[in-house]
């Protein structure tokens, strides 16, 4: 497995599109939730919550579908392009555009049932300690980054430590929506791959042994990286 080209090239692009999700996915339902946690009107706080999870429910056909139409060549994006002066641009054939597509539709349809974690937590913080720091003279920022934040560390913690054990995983069926034969050079990732070389091209040994691997390899991170998170933030899985 590590003798052959492929296995180096599946590894560099698996951990470039891990890295960006890890980067810009994480964070974002955390932001969102501490956001939304600052909304005191109830209606339009339920209707932006629902929102924003909605899409959750869809399947990656249909978001595949969504932003196929928006980065059409005459999609709505490619016509705001136009509109500014500037060329259409075939994005979905484009190999540079294709990690940013993944990840923004990963985010876009994943982001809201990942604040709900987050909102959850918050509801579970002791109104008594936002009371207390009212008294003292602590404005709505200083709360959330001295209490809010603080109060999050266990879930934020827990859910980092998970997310770096499937740092190799990067989902299937959104990787197939947007891989094509032009931006195969970065759509290649382990479970792509595994997917078209060990199921349709029957090659059950090697791909067996590449999906081995990936076990491995989380098991050691969710290992090392709960003993580092205990000692540096006292959290951990165990």
């Amino acid at each position: 497995m590590f003798s052959l080209y492929d296995f180096y090239h599946l590894l560099k692009n698996t951990l470039i599109i891990s890295f960006y999700r890890l980067f810009f996915s994480f964070p974002a339902p955390i932001i969102l939730a501490l956001f939304l946690n600052e909304i005191r009107h109830m209606l339009f706080k339920r209707t932006i919550q629902t929102l924003l999870y909605f899409p959750h429910f869809l399947s990656w056909v249909i978001v595949g579908g969504i932003f196929y139409q928006l980065l059409d060549p005459q999609g709505i994006i490619n016509d705001l392009l136009a509109w500014f002066g500037m060329d259409r641009i075939i994005f979905l054939q484009d190999s540079r555009f294709f990690r940013a597509i993944v990840v923004s539709s990963a985010i876009w349809k994943e982001v809201g049932w990942g604040m709900i974690l987050y909102l959850a937590a918050i509801a579970g913080i002791n109104p008594n300690i936002y009371e207390a720091a009212t008294v003292d003279g602590a404005n709505r920022w200083k709360q959330m980054w001295y209490i809010t934040l603080p109060s999050l560390m266990p879930t934020l913690v827990i859910l980092l430590l998970l997310r770096i054990g499937h740092i190799l995983d990067t989902g299937v069926e959104e990787m197939l929506i947007y891989a094509n034969s032009l931006n195969r050079n970065v759509a290649d990732v382990f479970d792509v791959y595994i997917y078209r070389v060990g199921i349709q091209g029957a090659q059950y040994s090697y791909t067996t042994a590449l999906g081995f691997f990936k076990a491995v390899v989380g098991l050691i991170l969710i290992f090392g990286m709960n003993k580092l998170a205990k000692r540096v933030t006292g959290e951990s899985i165990y």
